[in-house]
């Protein structure tokens, strides 16, 4: 049997969410799922009605990102889950160059390069992302922040079910927080091919809340830090 892949949305007053469902929706690959969340929005709702026959749509009140990914995943039938935010795209390959590769390396978790495009949705980068020799080196750089966009990012959908779900408590940082918690039960696969546009533009919440950001990431980095040394240790005395 194909294996299903949920793409969950996540949906708050976007001016952008038409390009990414169709996006999600011009995928190559065709036992996709494509659940839409709207986190509570009082504006744009209106460029979702052409795609309702397309989507599963779900409204709920205001609770924050991880709040509507964790009700897209709690809602997904599919075996697999990707994360695309309302603001960004994903390249028309993308589903299917992702789920070959985990199959290929039996991975419960992979991320990808990616593309910045600007507010118009011009590419404006080369492709972004980081290979590591080894993972002691990916572990040491994980400890000290985030390398991982969460919108490249593809999971089996198991790992919910043995790790738990985003924390909702965690308004900026709820990706960076599960990023730790999963690498601490399964290797995080690299697929250097860039599958995924990221926008920058003057509304997006990393520039919007940079001050607010910053001070989560220390915390999530104390929350974590026995564990991330432990796992490091254990970790070195493998690879050596």
């Amino acid at each position: 049997m194909t294996a299903k892949v949920s793409i969950v949305i996540p949906f708050y007053n976007c001016p952008y969410i038409q390009e990414a469902v169709e996006s999600a929706l011009s995928q190559t690959y065709q036992s996709i799922e494509v659940i839409v969340v709207d986190d509570g929005s009082t504006m744009h709702q209106d460029l979702l009605k052409p795609y309702l026959p397309q989507i599963r749509y779900f409204r709920k009140t205001n609770g924050g990102t991880a709040s509507a990914l964790n009700e897209g995943i709690r809602n997904a039938t599919g075996e697999y889950f990707c994360w695309l935010s309302s603001d960004d795209r994903f390249l028309p390959d993308k589903i299917e160059m992702q789920l070959a590769y985990m199959q290929q390396m039996n991975a419960a978790a992979s991320h990808s390069a990616f593309y910045i495009i600007d507010a118009l949705g011009n590419i404006c980068s080369e492709a972004i992302g980081q290979t590591f020799r080894n993972k002691l080196s990916f572990l040491k750089r994980m400890r000290g922040g985030c390398p991982i966009n969460g919108c490249t990012v593809m999971l089996k959908m198991k790992v919910f079910t043995e790790i738990g779900y985003f924390d909702e408590s965690l308004p900026f940082t709820h990706d960076y927080d599960f990023w730790l918690r999963l690498i601490q039960h399964y290797d995080f696969h690299f697929l250097s091919e860039p599958l995924t546009e990221y926008r920058h533009h003057n509304e997006m919440g990393s520039k919007k809340y940079f001050e607010e950001i910053r001070k989560e990431v220390r915390m999530v980095k104390q929350r974590h830090a026995a564990n991330m040394q432990s796992l490091i240790k254990r970790t070195f005395s493998k690879e050596v």
